[in-house]
């Protein structure tokens, strides 16, 4: 089983539940229509990784405030990289067949260190950068489903285990990228600092 880094314990998520369509202006830019409910699909054990690989030419990054869960609550916070095959989503989605050949795939899971967190989903927001050039930028404020929200509608069909990740979406700016580019994702607590992930890719 692959892990995460969880403060100081390495932890085994069972699985990855990911939300998509999250925020308006990263749905306009992929010309999507904005859902009328949650959107959600899971990523497997296997997709985990902790290094960043130069994937495919049509593989995009998503960037994405992730959650860590314990007793059935969020108690962690952590970056995320929801890889995703671009060109061959698409072709799914044009025949509407299941997006796992493009979401799914090993490796497509991307995460640096999770720390405990049990402050205000309202105070986070998120920052990447790709050669020190601001690329995406998350708010609480954004989403169009909150925290809260995404894990109700989580647990209201599917069982959630200790170690389990929440993706909570990605915002605009999400495209190709190649071997050697640094990317440094930035998880804040209002103007605090909880989290810097680097990963250069491979």
């Amino acid at each position: 089983m692959k892990t995460i880094l969880f403060e100081k314990r390495k932890i085994a998520p069972s699985k990855i539940v990911c939300i998509g369509r999250n925020y308006i202006e990263h749905i306009r830019e992929l010309n999507n229509e904005i859902p009328s409910s949650m959107v959600i699909f899971n990523k497997p054990n296997s997709s985990i990784s902790t290094t960043l690989h130069d994937i495919s030419d049509d593989c995009h990054f998503e960037a994405e405030i992730s959650f860590l869960i314990q007793d059935n609550k969020i108690k962690g916070v952590g970056f995320g990289l929801d890889l995703t095959k671009r060109d061959l989503q698409s072709k799914l989605k044009s025949k509407s067949l299941p997006w796992e050949r493009a979401k799914a795939f090993d490796n497509s899971a991307v995460f640096g260190k999770f720390v405990s967190y049990s402050g205000n989903f309202n105070e986070l927001s998120m920052k990447l950068f790709i050669n020190d050039r601001l690329i995406q930028l998350a708010k609480y404020e954004m989403m169009i489903y909150k925290p809260n929200e995404i894990l109700k509608e989580i647990q209201s069909f599917m069982s959630l285990y200790d170690g389990d990740i929440i993706m909570s979406g990605t915002p605009k700016g999400v495209g190709r990228y190649k071997k050697g580019d640094i990317f440094r994702g930035e998880i804040f607590q209002n103007d605090k600092l909880l989290i810097k992930s680097l990963f250069e890719v491979e």
